[in-house]
C-alpha cells in the first residue's frame, strides 16, 4: 500500500466510504466522447471484505448483459465487460489478491483498442507495476465496440446492476479514493502516482488536477462532504445514493488510518461494518486493529 503518514509531496485529504449495502454513486454521460475507444481509469482503494464472490468498484449498464466492469471477485480483480450481439466479451482476471485490510491499493486500467497487439489494448496497474500474470487472460477485439463505458447510459461506483430489469445489485464494501476517468487518452500510472524517492518501493499519489479529462472525464477527490459526488474537473457531478456527510473520510493513500483487522478475530459471529470501523458480536471475543 501507499505510505501510513507522508511528511512531503501531494497529500490526500478525504477518501470516501462505502459500506456493501445501497450506497454508491451514478451518472449518465451526455457529451460526445472524446474518442469513445482510448480512455483511463484510475482509483485509490482500500478493502474492508475480503473472500466475497463479487464487489464491484465500477460498473456500466445498458439493457442484457451489455457492460464494462471493474471487481473484487474471490480478492482478486477482474476488469470484464460484455457487448451483446456481438459476442466480443473479454475477462481479465488477475493471479493477485487482494487480502490486506491494512493498506492502500492503486489501480490503473489504460484501455485503447486501436491496438493490433491484443496485450496492448488493455493494461493494468497495481501500486505503478503492469500485471501480467493472469487466472483468466481474454483480451477484448481491435477496434470494438466500447461495451457501454464512456457512452450514453448509467456508470456506476460502487454499485453492480444485474439482471434483465437492472434490479439486482452487487456492491463494493471498502475505501475509494482520488477516482479518475480520462476520455481519450491511454495513460501510464505514473501520471497518477509515483515511487517514493526515499523508500522506492512505495507507490504514492500526485496531484491529478493538470490533467486533460477530455469531454467524459471526471475527477472525484471526496473533499466535499455536503456533495461528495462533485466533479472536481469542473465537470457533472456524480449523482450519490445511500451516502451521507458521515462517509467522508480522512483515511487516505496518504494517511492511512488503523481500523478493525478482519484477519485476526476470534468467533465468526462478529460482523464488520461502516469501513471496519463497527463491530457488532452475539458472543465473546476478541478483534485487534490494523497497527499494533
Amino acid at each position: 500500500g501507499a505510505n501510513s503518514a507522508a511528511d512531503t509531496g501531494f497529500e490526500v485529504a478525504n477518501s470516501c466510504r462505502f459500506d456493501g449495502s445501497a450506497d454508491y454513486l451514478h451518472q449518465t454521460f451526455s457529451g460526445t466522447p472524446t474518442d469513445n475507444k482510448i480512455w483511463t481509469f484510475s482509483c485509490w482503494f482500500k478493502v474492508c471484505q475480503i473472500g466475497e464472490y463479487d464487489q464491484y468498484l465500477f460498473n456500466t449498464y445498458e439493457t442484457g448483459f451489455s457492460r464494462l466492469y471493474i471487481k473484487s471477485s474471490n480478492s482478486t480483480l477482474e476488469l470484464g465487460g460484455a457487448d451483446d450481439g456481438s459476442g466480443n466479451a473479454f475477462i481479465l482476471n488477475t493471479n493477485m489478491v487482494f487480502k490486506d485490510t491494512s493498506a492502500w491499493y492503486h489501480v490503473c486500467v489504460a484501455w485503447d483498442v486501436t491496438q493490433s497487439t491484443a496485450s496492448d489494448r488493455c493494461k493494468i496497474y497495481i501500486n505503478g507495476a503492469q500485471i501480467t500474470s493472469w487466472n483468466t487472460e481474454t483480451y477484448p477485439g481491435q477496434n470494438v465496440s466500447n461495451y457501454t463505458f464512456n457512452s450514453a447510459v448509467k456508470h456506476w461506483i460502487g454499485r453492480y446492476k444485474f439482471g434483465s430489469d437492472g434490479t439486482g445489485s452487487y456492491w463494493w464494501d471498502g475505501y475509494l479514493a482520488e477516482l479518475v476517468i480520462i476520455d481519450g487518452q491511454a495513460l501510464a500510472p505514473t501520471s497518477f502516482g509515483e515511487y517514493d524517492s526515499d523508500s522506492p518501493n512505495i507507490w504514492k499519489p500526485i496531484d491529478v488536477s493538470g490533467l486533460t479529462p477530455g469531454t467524459n472525464g471526471t475527477y472525484l477527490d471526496f473533499e466535499d462532504s455536503s456533495n461528495l459526488g462533485n466533479d472536481a474537473f469542473g465537470g457533472t457531478d456524480w449523482t450519490e445514493v445511500g451516502l451521507a456527510a458521515a462517509d467522508q473520510a480522512v483515511d487516505s493513500p496518504t494517511n492511512n488510518f488503523c481500523v478493525m483487522n478482519l484477519l485476526d478475530n476470534f468467533y465468526a459471529a462478529f460482523t464488520f461494518s461502516i469501513g471496519n470501523c463497527k463491530l457488532v458480536n452475539s458472543t465473546k471475543g476478541f478483534a485487534t486493529g490494523t497497527f499494533g
